[in-house]
């Protein structure tokens, strides 16, 4: 395949071509979940209850995402600054090192995982009728978490090498895998949750396999292989990795919380609210996680032109991934409302949950627009080497407003104002983000004209 040529002039058409792939890779890989939530919402019987289950494993496994993002989101700006600056040995150690952390992050959560489950699933909100679910199903996810982190943080270097297309590749095996295998393991062997879990562990693992031929090509740019770990250098991609690592983890944090929360606000229904949100969750990220495509799968071409000091390249860069953000979230917004009820009954064919599922999707709609904002501008500021403050403008807007809002509107509104807190959250965010990064990008570029090379 190609490589992408991320020095070229035509910033806006580089930006698209890294951000298409992008998109469709992220919403690929959320069909992981929810196409798993889907044929388990469907499965005769149990689905409401099943599907709640799954809720309950959703922090588990986002923050086991989260943890790839930790290397592969961290390790990858650095990787293409050294690849603009010319330093190809140096781009060779960092994924070699990125390589050694993925495998050794990996090891370490599946063994804390299995050691904590059962603790774990009853204080994110497992009752006496989601548990046996939830550990079915997370079992088995668990299980496979070596394959999965390595091949999401892997491919990140895919990417930053302009090989956008191979990037996309790689989601796409596993998501065709997995909506072939879900329904037949969960129906025709009758594995149900079990067979929801081994379906998508499978469909990793073939993606994996992709992911480490790819790099070990000899037609590769940078190859993978192994060299000594470099302490330093991985302090480095941590700290790179930071805030979209605990966007993610904040993420898990908060469906903890609102699983909690919607458990003793909804009383007896309180499986019932956590299944609703649960259905909007999965809406949502369907839209955020494109989103995050176009905010990270760009990040190499404001890596590359940061690192080779071409400022006027990337300041058209950084325009167009806002005015992209802008149209994506734009247009997601207007389908979002009539399709929010056609989309809620795929999970579930229960009235009552169909028609507050919907209702959810479209109080989580309000603030999506702006919310491109914070997403452009917060994983702008990684790709231009200030990871620091992408970490404050993250950590105010989940921290701070998001589980602020989840604690207190429950107190007084009851268990339906906890889906307020998501537009709140996303239009202050928007607001703070765009207000810090217009005053530190002028700053910041200004800073980088004037090294000494």
């Amino acid at each position: 395949m190609k490589s992408l040529d991320l020095g070229s002039n035509r910033a806006a058409v580089t930006v698209m071509k890294l951000a298409f792939p992008a998109m469709l890779a992220q919403f690929i890989s959320v069909l992981y979940s929810i196409v798993d939530r889907m044929f388990v919402g469907n499965i005769a019987e149990i689905g409401d209850i099943a599907l709640a289950g799954l809720g309950v494993c959703a922090p588990i496994t986002t923050l086991i995402s989260a943890f790839a993002s930790l290397v592969g989101f961290g390790g990858a700006p650095l990787f293409a600054m050294a690849l603009g600056e010319g330093r190809d040995p140096a781009a060779k150690k960092i994924l070699s090192n990125a390589l050694i952390c993925l495998l050794a992050i990996a090891a370490a959560v599946t063994a804390v995982t299995f050691a904590l489950m059962d603790p774990l699933l009853t204080a994110f909100g497992a009752s006496e009728n989601t548990f046996v679910y939830a550990k079915q199903y997370l079992s088995v996810y668990v299980a496979g978490a070596i394959v999965s982190v390595t091949a999401v943080g892997l491919n990140q270097f895919i990417v930053a090498q302009g090989y956008s297309a191979a990037g996309m590749f790689t989601t796409v095996i596993g998501a065709v895998a997995n909506v072939a295998l879900d329904p037949l393991f969960i129906f025709t062997f009758g594995m149900d949750v079990t067979g929801a879990a081994l379906a998508t562990v499978i469909s990793q693992f073939l993606s994996f396999l992709f992911v480490v031929g790819f790099l070990l090509k000899k037609s590769t740019k940078i190859r993978l292989s192994f060299s000594k770990p470099d302490g330093k250098l991985v302090g480095k991609i941590f700290r790179y990795g930071a805030s979209p690592f605990f966007i993610l983890a904040t993420d898990s944090l908060v469906i903890i919380v609102s699983n909690m929360v919607l458990k003793a606000y909804g009383g007896a229904d309180g499986d019932k609210w956590i299944t609703v949100s649960t259905i909007v969750q999965s809406f949502m990220s369907a839209i955020t996680m494109p989103l995050l495509g176009i905010s990270t799968g760009t990040q190499p071409a404001l890596a590359y032109n940061y690192g080779a000091k071409n400022i006027p390249l990337l300041k058209r860069a950084e325009r167009s991934i806002v005015i992209l953000a802008l149209s994506f979230t734009g247009i997601m917004f207007a389908l979002s409302f009539p399709l929010a009820r056609p989309v809620a009954g795929l999970f579930s064919g229960n009235e009552e949950i169909v028609s507050l599922s919907a209702w959810g999707i479209r109080v989580y709609m309000i603030g999506i627009i702006p919310l491109s904002l914070q997403y452009a501008f917060v994983d702008g500021m990684t790709g231009l080497g200030q990871p620091k403050y992408a970490f404050i403008l993250s950590m105010t807007r989940k921290l701070v407003v998001f589980l602020g809002c989840l604690l207190i509107l429950p107190r007084f509104w009851g268990a339906e104002a906890a889906f307020y807190a998501e537009p709140i959250a996303d239009i202050f965010g928007a607001c703070f983000s765009t207000a810090v990064f217009a005053v530190l990008f002028p700053k910041i570029l200004k800073k980088r004209q004037n090294e000494n090379a």
